[in-house]
């Protein structure tokens, strides 16, 4: 959904008071002014067909129009935290509290006009800290680097931010005891999805009596780093969850006999829950990965080798759906310094995403819940999305994104959710050229439904002979380059094209101009 200032009454009176009261009220206006980063820019955007290649919009925060040509105008401003945040135990001599805030708004004219809201929060920091309200571009889950990468399992910034209160600690704090052997950083949140459309038939026995509740995000990570800061090898792992929920009481009416309090813990926790007339299920949309990571630092380069396991309903607790995951290297270029001529590459990631299992052959470990249909979901219609966009991984297809033609399920959202890929991602500078590029290459298979396995719950199957999805395959490419000028000037063109037969073949142009105050 659009941004709805009628709906955010809350959240404006949660972001605007206290950035405006802070601004009036700081001694100085004029010294605090000069620490807000802003800066504007105008994009042009012109393509082949009706259609914007696929890595010149995914993983852009739902801010590019998907069709045709465009023209575009971002504002920015920021402020950061004026001083570094608490690490370690030995931070105390550090400023214990500080503030900032972000904004971007984005207007697009072409064949789909429309203002956006990319971002608008506050955040303030405690110690170690950190609460933030808001909608932000945030990302949820390990790896590498989250510009080159294909986009995480979870949260990958495909779409929109969803706005939420989260309480932090953002980056690693290194504990106490063992002399900061371990360190820690998680979050906690609560957010707002508006009114979402949940499927009006669940089986032959569950009523639904509103099929558009107020539904709600929950959201929480812990990832632990072992190895003292100063160490050279170092491990990682942790894990993420995400949960969409709502009125679920006005959804089954009086048979639901939990409390809001008592719904919440459910959702927190993962339990199951089942009454009569309601199937036995966790409650909403649950989705998530384990992560693990390890990292050395050579002398001249930095390597990242790191894994993210996927979980959907259940099939990753018995290890049913462990050939599925997100792997990847990354390589970092200590060496690396902007102001040198010639050609320097500053990171480079190689990515393996494997999605085809899902526990849902005949010979896989049978699971209660079944094949794992990442994505899509037996209760909201549109599955794990937000504003229409995918919210993970977007080698993942919707079902407006892919070609015209394939075999789809009525009730999926996401219609090709067995993928095998492989991707590249590099950054550097060319002389005083900035450049980035992305090339994937990915193996399409449809969803189990669509597959001659047909979907499975427990010892049963939905065997498929008709509506079956025809293997494709699929090449994406994209590149960009950005020259800084004079008086804060930059100017940049991107260049992108799908070939394959699972998008719509297409190439892009995109020009742009930036101008930082």
């Amino acid at each position: 959904m659009y941004f709805n200032f009628t709906r955010a009454k809350t959240l404006k009176k949660l972001l605007l008071i206290p950035i405006v009261l802070l601004i009036f009220s700081h001694p100085t206006r004029a010294q605090f002014l000069n620490k807000i980063k802003t800066e504007i820019e105008t994009q042009a955007t012109g393509t082949t067909g009706n259609t914007v290649p696929f890595w010149m919009r995914s993983n852009q925060y739902g801010s590019v129009p998907l069709s045709g040509a465009s023209a575009s105008f971002i504002a920015r401003a920021r402020k950061d935290y004026e001083t570094q945040l608490f690490t370690d135990s030995n931070s105390r001599n550090k400023r214990l509290t500080d503030w900032g805030f972000g904004f971007e708004g984005r207007a697009n004219g072409g064949k789909n006009s429309n203002l956006l809201l990319i971002e608008a929060y506050a955040k303030f920091r405690i110690g170690v800290f950190q609460i933030k309200a808001g909608r932000s571009k945030d990302v949820m889950g390990l790896n590498g680097d989250t510009t080159l990468s294909s986009g995480n399992f979870a949260v990958s910034g495909n779409a929109l931010g969803i706005p939420k209160v989260e309480i932090a600690i953002p980056e690693y704090y290194s504990l106490p005891f063992f002399s900061g052997l371990f360190s820690v950083k998680g979050t906690f949140s609560h957010g707002w999805l508006g009114k979402l459309t949940v499927l009006d038939k669940i089986g032959s026995a569950v009523k639904i009596n509103n099929t558009h509740p107020s539904s709600y995000l929950h959201q929480k990570s812990l990832y632990i780093r072992l190895g003292k800061p100063d160490w050279k090898l170092k491990f990682y792992g942790g894990f993420n969850h995400q949960v969409y929920w709502g009125d679920e009481r006005s959804v089954y009416g009086p048979n639901y006999k939990l409390s809001p309090i008592e719904t919440f813990f459910y959702v927190v926790t993962g339990k199951t829950y089942s009454s009569k007339g309601i199937l036995q299920s966790k409650i909403g949309n649950q989705i998530g990965s384990l992560d693990v990571a390890a990292e050395y630092d050579f002398n001249a380069i930095k390597v990242m080798i790191y894994r993210q396991n996927f979980y959907d309903v259940g099939a990753l607790s018995k290890l049913a759906n462990i050939a599925d995951g997100l792997n990847g290297i990354s390589i970092e270029n200590k060496r690396y310094n902007s102001r040198n001529s010639g050609f320097q590459w500053k990171k480079a990631l190689f990515e393996f995403f494997y999605s085809k299992d899902q526990a849902g052959y005949p010979w896989s470990t049978p699971t209660k819940s079944g094949d794992e249909d990442y994505y899509n979901n037996s209760f909201y219609i549109k599955g794990w999305s937000y504003n229409g966009m995918g919210v993970g991984n977007p080698l993942i297809t919707r079902r407006d994104d892919a070609r015209d033609g394939q075999a789809t399920n009525k009730q999926d959202y996401f219609i090709n959710n067995r993928v095998v890929a492989l991707h590249l991602g590099l950054q550097g500078t060319l002389n005083d050229l900035i450049f980035l590029t992305k090339l994937t290459y990915s193996w399409n298979y449809g969803t189990f439904g669509t597959s001659p396995y047909g979907h499975s719950m427990g010892n049963m199957r939905e065997t498929n002979t008709t509506n079956l999805f025809v293997p494709v395959q699929q090449f994406s490419f994209y590149a960009e380059g950005l020259k800084e000028l004079k008086k804060g000037y930059s100017a940049g063109l991107a260049a992108a094209f799908d070939q394959g037969k699972l998008l719509d073949n297409s190439t892009g142009l995109t020009l742009k101009l930036i101008k930082k105050f």
